[in-house]
């Protein structure tokens, strides 16, 4: 008998672990570029008018959508997009490897986030409870 046969029966839960923790790490990264927090993270606070500064702010909102789980498949089909675009202008251009380029996140964001495009939000969501 295999010890992982079970598991799957919590897949739901799994997966509004992996969106929560998701939304939290991407509501970081547009905090650092909306309001400078914390202190010191790079880039630092952009000017709204930038195309940082615009990514800030759908990572701000977009990142508090995904954690509450709340219009769960459009916002990651767009935020999706968002780090397909941000890895080829801002991290391939440097290198071929993201390794080398720092873009190790943007890969692994676009990829979760067309994830739960497909699979939506998981348990523990407002999409859940809005069907309900």
């Amino acid at each position: 008998m295999n010890v992982f046969n079970g598991a799957s029966r919590y897949q739901p839960q799994a997966l509004a672990i992996l969106r929560i923790v998701a939304g939290l790490l991407f509501l970081g990264h547009g905090l650092i570029k909306l309001i400078g927090f914390p202190e010191g993270a790079e880039p630092g606070q952009q000017a709204l008018t930038t195309i940082l500064g615009v990514g800030s702010v759908l990572e701000t909102v977009g990142g508090v959508l995904i954690i509450l789980g709340l219009f769960t498949r459009p916002t990651a089909f767009i935020l999706s997009g968002m780090m397909a675009v941000a890895y080829w202008m801002f991290h391939a251009p440097s290198s071929p490897f993201p390794a080398v380029n720092g873009g190790d996140a943007a890969i692994l964001f676009c990829f979760v986030f067309l994830y739960l495009v497909t699979s939506g939000p998981g348990a523990w969501s407002l999409d859940g409870a809005r069907k309900r």
